[in-house]
C-alpha cells in the first residue's frame, strides 16, 4: 500500500537544516551555507538581538500539480538559527549567494579584534 503525501502536509513539515561551515579569522566570522536551488531574492537573513536567522524556500523542481507518493525530503523551507556572540558587529553583516552557496560574513567589533601592544622603554 502506498501512502500519498498531500501538499498541505509538506507545508507543515519542519524546515530542512542546510549544511553550514563556520570559520573565523582575526576580523570576522564567515558562514558558508549550502542553499542549492535558491534564488538570491528569496534568501532572508534577519538579526533579532543576538539571534541570526537564515532562511529560504526549498524548491525541489517538482511540478505543482504532482502529488508525492513518497518523499524523503518533506520540508519546503531551509532554515538555520544561530546565537551570536556579543563580540560581533551585527550592523555590518555582508552576504553573497553564488551558485547555490551563501556566504555570510559577520565582522568582529573593534574591541574584539586582536591587537598588538607596543612595549615602551623608560
Amino acid at each position: 500500500m502506498q501512502t500519498q503525501i498531500a501538499n498541505s502536509d509538506l507545508r507543515k513539515a519542519p524546515p530542512l537544516l542546510p549544511p553550514v561551515d563556520i570559520s573565523e579569522d582575526p576580523a570576522a566570522i564567515t558562514m558558508t551555507v549550502d542553499f542549492a536551488g535558491v534564488e538570491k531574492d528569496a534568501v532572508s537573513i534577519n538579526v533579532d538581538g543576538r539571534t541570526l536567522t537564515i532562511e529560504a524556500p526549498l524548491a525541489l523542481g517538482e511540478a505543482n500539480e504532482l502529488v508525492s507518493v513518497y518523499a524523503e525530503i518533506k520540508a519546503n523551507t531551509y532554515r538555520r538559527i544561530f546565537e551570536l556572540s556579543g563580540e560581533l558587529d551585527t550592523t555590518s553583516i555582508d552576504a553573497e549567494l553564488v551558485d547555490g552557496v551563501l556566504t555570510v560574513r559577520i565582522p568582529k567589533l573593534e574591541r574584539a579584534k586582536p591587537r598588538r601592544i607596543e612595549v615602551k622603554s623608560a
